[in-house]
């Protein structure tokens, strides 16, 4: 990336997190497509955040990086990452969630969320036979584009088996964290970036992040987008990242 002022060319080093279910490879696309724009990415599966032991490893690795960039459940901890890296350093990483949800399970005060009945349901079918479940989320992943079943074979190619102990932990994780604070404080700049037929974060999460009010908070939408926008519509995603870190340097 050339800055047109300066002539200098901007290369951030950029974290990768992926979200719940299928491992980092898919987001390897997008990997490749910010490397050709000159940045350095590393690619990160969840991790159970809950522990504070691999939640302190993560901090200290992605200190190393200038964006951290999250998909789903990982831009959920890409979050607490920032929000860790500025508590316990003073230091602001440039956070970017994608199709991700700050309360992924709807409560009172945050309505616009998965209701707690399908979130269970789910939970409860994962318990009885992991391999459908698995594939049902899958196609909820794609739902909505009008190349959902395309990419949904893109997707199967991409797919990683996951060790069910972290699939567990990352439900729980969905199931529990609440970053609505942390969007309000964070000091640093954040981008969210939410998908109109999204069949897991409603789009209508939009307008609560608007109510924030937060400081250096930026929200783009994709039209015609499902929740896989990152895997699938990724120059598009390229873009939009890409527009969000000249617009900070």
């Amino acid at each position: 990336m050339i800055d047109q002022h300066k002539g200098i060319h901007l290369s951030k080093k950029i974290l990768l997190i992926t979200g719940w279910g299928g491992g980092a490879e898919l987001l390897k696309p997008l990997q490749d497509a910010l490397e050709r724009q000159g940045h350095r990415v590393e690619r990160c599966n969840i991790f159970n955040a809950l522990d504070n032991e691999v939640l302190g490893q993560q901090v200290e690795f992605a200190r190393n990086f200038d964006v951290i960039v999250g998909w789903s459940l990982g831009g959920q901890l890409a979050t607490l990452l920032v929000n860790q890296i500025q508590q316990q350093y003073d230091e602001q990483k440039a956070l970017v969630t994608l199709a991700s949800n700050p309360r992924f399970v709807a409560q009172p005060d945050w309505t616009t969320a998965m209701p707690v009945e399908t979130f269970f349901a789910f939970k409860q079918s994962f318990e009885q036979d992991v391999i459908s479940t698995l594939k049902r989320f899958g196609l909820l992943v794609c739902q909505g584009a009008s190349s959902a079943k395309k990419d949904f074979l893109v997707m199967q190619k991409l797919i990683q088996p996951q060790p069910i102990a972290l699939l567990k932990q990352g439900l729980q994780l969905l199931e529990q964290l609440n970053l609505v604070e942390i969007y309000k404080n964070y000091q640093g700049h954040q981008l969210h970036v939410f998908a109109e037929f999204d069949a897991l974060v409603p789009y209508q999460v939009m307008q609560n992040i608007q109510h924030l009010a937060a400081k250096n908070l930026s929200i783009v939408s994709l039209d015609s987008a499902s929740h896989g926008f990152p895997c699938f519509m990724v120059e598009q995603t390229v873009h939009i990242i890409e527009d969000f870190i000249q617009k900070i340097v």
